[in-house]
């Protein structure tokens, strides 16, 4: 909305700032970062009056858990509100991309509120039906789908971009949508199961969206992508302010939910951002390279999906307890250190997956 006020420049004074994608990705980085500060406390007054006895616990959790009790959820609020609002107050309004990120999210989120909802007003850990809420994911991505792939330049339509093989394109036709909706619905599920441990998935998230930034504004401009010899697709390179936005927003969580946790960000906050992540990849044709940046959230699903298969067939556990972050935890980890061996696993990730815009 603010880059409205270049209209007012005349090439050299501060309204021509609002030009620059750089300046206005730090004003939305500063603006969730504020609104996180701002709105923290009072949302988690309201949940905590809202909800009475907060989130419920597993039974079958560990232990430790059950010192949670009464912690309030929905804490995925105060992340998408303030990522929303600085998002449409400094992105270029007119970039499909842009509108296609928001969709994705604000979708994921409306999901994830009404799976917490069932869970905090039933004070029980079902939820909304696993069926429809995988449903109403998939018709979500595959919108997102169709979308991006009439957003995308002709030469990368239904196109998967390999990382490191630059030149090859292979052509998916009909199946890029169902790919794109697995990488979407994949990746906010991903981030759901992640979120088990205070402060675990929300760093995770805001690397990944860090880095994903970087490559969005790397491949969105022709000079970058020329040099990096890496795919132009146009108009990316606005996608850098909603990522911001949401490192701003996931910080002001993380000063609420830096254990112990004052708020839970539930599943408002884990499958809308973990869509934005899928949301991100698929736009700027880096979807390959999301499963090495997010590579944490991927060994956390494939940990539930390996128990799951192995348990049905053998009547065993490969692991004491999936995710994978609860099989530490039953080995005696303390959670603060599971939490920061997890968010160093992840930076080192996403510098690899960083290094994939060089690497040929």
């Amino acid at each position: 909305m603010l880059y409205w006020l270049t209209a007012l420049s005349d090439g050299g004074d501060f309204f021509n700032l609002f030009r620059y994608i750089t300046f206005r990705a730090g004003g939305a980085f500063l603006t969730a970062l504020i609104f996180g500060f701002l709105f923290g406390r009072p949302l988690i007054n309201v949940l905590r009056r809202r909800q009475g006895k907060g989130q419920p616990i597993r039974e079958d959790g560990p232990e430790g858990h059950f010192s949670k009790a009464g912690t309030p959820t929905m804490g995925g609020l105060l992340i998408v509100g303030a990522l929303a609002t600085s998002t449409l107050l400094w992105a270029r309004l007119d970039n499909g991309f842009v509108w296609l990120i928001l969709f994705v999210t604000l979708s994921f989120a409306m999901i994830g509120f009404a799976d917490d909802y069932a869970k905090v007003s039933k004070q029980n850990t079902k939820g909304v039906p696993g069926k429809l809420r995988l449903a109403l994911g998939i018709l979500i991505a595959a919108i997102a789908g169709y979308w991006a792939a009439w957003l995308h330049p002709e030469s990368l339509t239904n196109q998967l971009a390999l990382p490191i093989f630059k030149d090859v394109l292979v052509y998916m036709g009909v199946l890029f949508v169902p790919f794109a909706v697995l990488v979407i619905v994949g990746s906010a599920n991903a981030v759901n199961l992640t979120d088990g441990l205070d402060g675990l998935a929300i760093m995770p998230v805001m690397i990944a969206a860090g880095t994903l930034g970087i490559i969005a504004y790397a491949v969105g401009r022709v000079d970058f992508t020329e040099y990096l010899d890496v795919h132009y697709v146009p108009g990316t390179g606005e996608i850098l302010i909603f990522c911001a936005a949401l490192f701003g927003g996931g910080l002001g969580f993380l000063w609420y939910n830096a254990p112990p946790a004052a708020v839970f960000m539930g599943d408002t906050g884990s499958l809308a951002l973990g869509g934005a992540l899928g949301a991100i990849a698929v736009s700027t044709k880096h979807e390959l390279v999301l499963a090495v940046v997010g590579g944490l959230f991927v060994v956390e699903a494939m940990s539930v999906i390996i128990q799951v298969l192995y348990f049905k067939r053998t009547g065993k556990r490969v692991f004491l307890m999936a995710p994978i972050h609860h099989h530490y935890e039953k080995k005696g980890w303390a959670e603060p250190q599971i939490v920061i061996r997890f968010w160093i696993i992840s930076l080192i990730l996403a510098m690899i997956g960083l290094a994939t815009l060089k690497v040929r």
